[in-house]
């Protein structure tokens, strides 16, 4: 079952289905955390840097994940919500870091308040972290 889920959501999002893509689908679906590269390659049983990277990079583009900003210097990735789709790509909510645990968490039912800049500036994005204790380790 677990297999024709992820081979589904991978049609769902025109991705043509190959071991690795599944492999790194099924990660993301058993994690409730945002993922680092490193955090996939331990993960994963048998694999290539370059086509991890591109499957990443194609997961991105198909709105299937999104990068989940922290604290840290270190690109961490996270399934999108179900709307989200190549061309409606909603990756604006709050992530949550832990300073214990080290994990980042994406918080979409906290609303980002809307901002309003000075004239001259134009908004592209947001990104908000949160930084504590996350309900785990607390």
């Amino acid at each position: 079952m677990k297999s024709s889920n992820t081979e589904k959501i991978l049609k769902q999002h025109k991705l043509r289905i190959t071991d690795m893509r599944k492999e790194v689908l099924n990660i993301f679906l058993s994690k409730n955390e945002a993922q680092s590269q490193h955090d996939i390659e331990v993960s994963l049983s048998n694999f290539d840097r370059i086509t991890l990277y591109r499957t990443l990079k194609s997961f991105q583009e198909k709105g299937l994940i999104h990068k989940a900003f922290d604290s840290t210097d270190v690109a961490k990735y996270a399934l999108c919500s179900d709307h989200c789709s190549e061309h409606d790509h909603n990756d604006e909510h709050v992530h949550f870091h832990c300073e214990s645990c080290g994990n980042t968490f994406c918080v979409e039912e906290v609303e980002i308040p809307m901002i309003s800049l000075p004239s001259g500036y134009t908004l592209s994005s947001t990104n908000v972290v949160l930084n504590g204790t996350c309900q785990r380790c607390h």
